[in-house]
């Protein structure tokens, strides 16, 4: 099922991932198969994201498939009610982000991860991002941010970065 019983789904794949990336496979395409690559589509994921939660837990221990549920939920409402179920067209150019050094208001990585935490929405990431990687982690937890709370905030924010960088500071206690 896609939507009532999608968190039990996903963590059958999210699990079937981590078992596969263990035992060698790094091949995002190849960890699926046609069943499991439309309910993928039909929740707004892709094969990447899973590829990437798995190789992240296995080297570093985390993100914890809580947390990837809990991105994947805000990705699947807007691809739900923003999107209307049409998958993006579109890739975001990697060489258009922010350096990962860039700061505002004081803050490093916040003008980088804006535009990556869009891309997420919007399912636009390349397969070379990945939203809630290393240096989101370190970001997130410097600044006491859940990925999906962040992810919710540039949402309701929409192109209003100021609100975004507001919201971070006053959370940062800056």
């Amino acid at each position: 099922m896609e939507h009532y019983d999608f968190h039990k789904e996903f963590r059958a794949l999210y699990d079937k991932a981590l078992k596969q990336y263990a035992a060698g496979k790094r091949d995002a395409l190849s960890l699926f198969s046609k069943h499991e690559l439309a309910f993928l589509t039909a929740i707004g994921s892709c094969p990447q994201d899973l590829y990437d939660y798995a190789e992240d837990a296995t080297n570093y221990g985390e993100p914890d498939f809580e947390t990837a549920l809990l991105v994947q939920a805000v990705r699947r409402s807007y691809f739900q009610i923003v999107q209307k179920g049409e998958p993006s067209k579109a890739v975001a150019d990697e060489a258009s982000f922010p350096a990962k050094t860039a700061a505002v208001r004081g803050i490093e990585w916040l003008p980088r991860l804006i535009p990556k935490a869009r891309a997420k929405l919007r399912g636009e990431l390349p397969s070379t991002l990945m939203y809630g990687c290393g240096g989101d982690r370190r970001f997130f937890k410097q600044h006491d941010i859940h990925p999906s709370e962040f992810l919710q905030v540039v949402w309701n924010s929409g192109d209003n970065d100021k609100a975004i960088v507001d919201w971070v500071a006053k959370r940062a206690k800056l």
